[in-house]
């Protein structure tokens, strides 16, 4: 998909788009982090056919939505593509040392040079969890980097 990007002085920055069915919008980015999507009309592609706006928060939400449903896809086409990219998925046990912790405690990054890009919990991904994420039991945390980093970082959540 082609994306047109115009800044938009006083505004923000807007990124427009057409879909392989034809339907032209945008996404308007606010410098105080509101977003707005503008879909345009059929007919008239300079008039605006519907406007939904979001906070910061809501826009955040909004690609989680739409952004994890492939993560863990796009990440083991990345692997292939990338040698020495390593994909793991780790379940926390109920007596895993991380259980009811924040992510920032276990300081996997710093440790091991693995990351950690999302969190699955009943079914719902976490993309990026911040250092406050709190860990569950029943986790599958997604982490990537080499194949020591990852072993490292699936050791972390399982003896700490």
């Amino acid at each position: 998909m082609d994306v047109e990007r115009t800044a938009l002085p006083g505004i923000g920055l807007r990124h427009e788009f057409q879909t392989t069915r034809g339907q032209r919008a945008a996404v308007v980015s606010h410098h105080n982090g509101r977003r707005d999507i503008v879909v345009f009309d059929r007919r008239d592609p300079d008039t605006t056919a519907a406007i939904l706006t979001l906070t910061a928060e809501e826009a955040n939400g909004i690609a989680e939505l739409l952004g994890t449903a492939r993560i863990v896809e796009r990440l083991t086409e990345l692997q292939r593509q990338v040698t020495g990219l390593v994909t793991i998925q780790v379940q926390i046990l109920d007596g895993s040392p991380y259980a009811g912790r924040p992510l920032g405690d276990a300081r996997v990054r710093t440790r091991t040079g693995a990351s950690i890009v999302a969190v699955i919990r009943d079914h719902e991904v976490s993309a990026s969890p911040r250092p406050d994420f709190r860990f569950e039991a029943g986790d599958l945390v997604v982490a990537v980097g080499t194949a020591d980093g990852t072993a490292s970082a699936a050791e972390i959540f399982t003896r700490g």
